[in-house]
């Protein structure tokens, strides 16, 4: 009995499951439909989140500063922080000295919507299954590997 010669031939390298960018893929996805309940109760999608995250670390940023932070494009950031805006929970502003310049600095109901958000983080490390030092090392881990990527590019 002859092989089909179109059947694809195994490749352990090319296997979905031994993918580190499947891995990482899969687990974001999943990560973020853990996040997705918890930040329906603030308003907020899961990138309005990472926004906030680095506005309640250091308020009045520049949109550029921000999308660095981000790892994003500036383009892509722009629509989030408008809808942020128009929910109240932050404000626009050009920049006296360079009016191309966009600060972002939070609102009096942003700032109080961090106190709302505190138990997030606690609720992730409980999905997650895992105590909190090894959640730490896997931060670092990937960390580490994003540096490594990011000097290749």
């Amino acid at each position: 009995m002859n092989a089909d010669p179109k059947a694809p031939v195994p490749c352990d390298e090319l296997l979905l499951d031994n993918q580190v960018c499947f891995a990482l893929h899969s687990t974001s996805l999943l990560m973020t439909k853990v996040y997705k309940p918890l930040l329906h109760k603030l308003g907020l999608t899961y990138p309005q989140y990472l926004a906030m995250l680095v506005l309640w670390e250091q308020d009045g940023l520049t949109v550029g500063e921000i999308s660095q932070r981000l790892l994003t494009d500036p383009g892509s950031l722009t629509p989030l922080l408008k809808r942020l805006e128009a929910e109240g929970l932050l404000k626009r502003s050009r920049s006296r000295e360079d009016e191309r310049v966009v600060l972002v600095q939070l609102s009096d109901q942003g700032r109080a919507l961090q106190a709302r958000a505190k138990d997030v983080p606690h609720c992730i490390l409980a999905a997650s299954g895992e105590n909190l030092e090894r959640l730490q090392q896997l931060q670092a881990d990937l960390l580490e590997l994003r540096a490594n990527l990011q000097k290749n590019l």
